[in-house]
């Protein structure tokens, strides 16, 4: 499963990139996330709870940024299990200046993942749709806390 997404954000890309980073912000910006807790540098532990049609459950997972330079890019790794399956993928994160607007930035997002067990069987035509729909969410809600000022 492939998703990808164009965000334009109204802060400079040190302010995104940092936001990206804050998982106090990241926890209140994905979607049915229960709990994101940092375990280590540039990795974290979390529970969402995630409904895909008929099929809902928890997922408990983890995921660790590599490639890091900042401010421009990142990847995200992501694993995950839960009751109706496990999840696993990567993505790439990348954050450029808008050239005529030197406060607003655009993030590219590109992964890729797998799922399997129950939530693969019984929803796959809705994966797709599901994660794009929570990746668009999740900007969102980015885009919010970036248009804020920051204390």
């Amino acid at each position: 499963m492939r998703v990808e997404g164009t965000f334009r954000f109204p802060a400079p890309r040190e302010t995104v990139f940092a936001l990206l980073l804050d998982p106090q912000v990241l926890a209140g910006c994905i979607p049915g996330c229960e709990r994101l807790e940092a375990i280590g540098p540039d990795q974290y532990e979390a529970t969402v709870k995630v409904g895909v049609g008929a099929v809902k459950g928890v997922y408990k997972g983890q995921v660790q940024l590599v490639d890091r330079r900042e401010p421009e890019a990142f990847r995200m790794l992501v694993q995950g299990k839960g009751g109706p399956g496990f999840i696993k993928g990567e993505a790439t994160v990348t954050i450029t200046p808008v050239a005529d607007a030197p406060d607003e930035c655009d993030v590219v997002v590109v992964g890729d993942g797998q799922v399997g067990g129950l939530i693969a069987g019984v929803a796959q035509r809705l994966l797709g749709g599901v994660a794009t729909m929570m990746l668009n969410q999740f900007f969102e809600c980015l885009r919010g806390k970036a248009a804020l000022p920051r204390v």
